[in-house]
């Protein structure tokens, strides 16, 4: 009990760096004359995934790299079925532009890509991980996907459900005050450090004590911990009708998650993908793959009935996991 309670205060400090960071930056960059769509785009995508990369790097910096592998694909498991399904059940959620339309598809190339880095070791008969080589690669590949989405975001119309949301509704309310907004900043960053020592040290005592791997308690106690900023967002999006930033939050999140807290770990130290890792993988394409159908084609809706199914989806899976521990 007190391994999980360490978990879960680990996780709250993570969560309140990352709150805490995401405002001081976005106030510093608003007084710098930075539109609020930038910061939208920008500081609070990086802010939301701010808990994941901290506990990701230290992990793998440990020699955790199960609780690593565990946290990143968790989280992007998490956001596709849980936060997605969760979100649809508040309210009907319908893509209108097309900015977060591109991204799914980028979504999917990553996430093949991903997939197939874990599964070319086991092929030539070494461990697999995600080196130092891959984590170079997926670099690359968010630097093309950060030159893609500026210059979508630069050549569409303002009238862009996507660009609209975030301008007429900033997540972050800005206001003066340069020193507390550098105060805010500091004391982001301590608290994501202190959460992610708390929630390493807990989260492999908590393993140990369940019987598990620490990447089962990667996948579903920290990850769907640190995804607790991404359901906030989108439920309240969903709720407010703006459904381009809703699904647009968790894309870029995923985005994110997987071109730099993954690489970065990477380069902290090389990331052995754990038993059963490979199927937290395909399972994380599979739902990628679901979102085309269903916002490419017909009326590009996902209602109350399809997040029923991915919140089945993700509960079974969740239990076919811990049931087949891959320890």
């Amino acid at each position: 009990m007190s391994s999980f309670l360490g978990v879960a205060l680990g996780v709250l400090l993570l969560i309140g760096g990352g709150t805490a960071l995401v405002t001081g930056a976005s106030q510093l960059a608003a007084r710098l004359g930075i539109s609020p769509l930038i910061i939208g785009l920008t500081i609070v995508g990086f802010g939301t995934s701010a808990p994941e990369l901290v506990v990701n790097v230290m992990g793998a910096m440990r020699g955790e790299t199960g609780l690593a592998f565990g946290n990143v694909v968790g989280s992007n498991i998490a956001n596709l079925a849980l936060v997605l399904g969760l979100s649809a059940l508040f309210r009907e959620i319908e893509i209108h532009g097309t900015l977060v339309r591109r991204e799914i598809p980028l979504l999917l190339l990553v996430t093949s890509v991903i997939t197939v880095m874990a599964l070319d070791h086991p092929i030539d008969g070494s461990v697999p991980l995600i080196g130092r080589s891959d984590a170079l690669v997926l670099l690359l590949l968010f630097g093309i996907f950060v030159y893609i989405t500026v210059q979508d975001v630069v050549r569409a119309p303002r009238s862009e459900p996507l660009i609209a949301e975030i301008e007429e509704n900033p997540i972050i309310v800005t206001t003066p005050g340069a020193r507390l907004n550098w105060l805010w900043i500091l004391l982001g960053f301590l608290l994501l450090f202190a959460g992610g020592e708390v929630t390493i040290r807990a989260g492999v005592a908590l393993s140990q004590q369940l019987g598990v791997s620490a990447a089962v308690i990667g996948l579903f106690v920290v990850a769907v911990g640190t995804s607790m900023p991404e359901l906030v967002t989108s439920v309240i999006a969903a709720m407010r009708k703006e459904s381009d930033l809703a699904l647009g939050n968790l894309v870029g999140s995923n985005m994110f998650n997987s071109l730099i807290v993954l690489p970065a770990s990477g380069l902290a130290g090389p990331i052995l993908v754990p038993k059963g890792g490979v199927s937290d993988l395909i399972f994380t394409w599979i739902l990628t793959a679901a979102l085309i159908p269903i916002f490419f084609l017909g009326k590009a809706k996902l209602g109350p009935r399809t997040g029923a199914m991915l919140l089945i989806a993700y509960f079974s899976y969740g239990w076919f996991r811990i049931r087949y521990n891959f320890s």
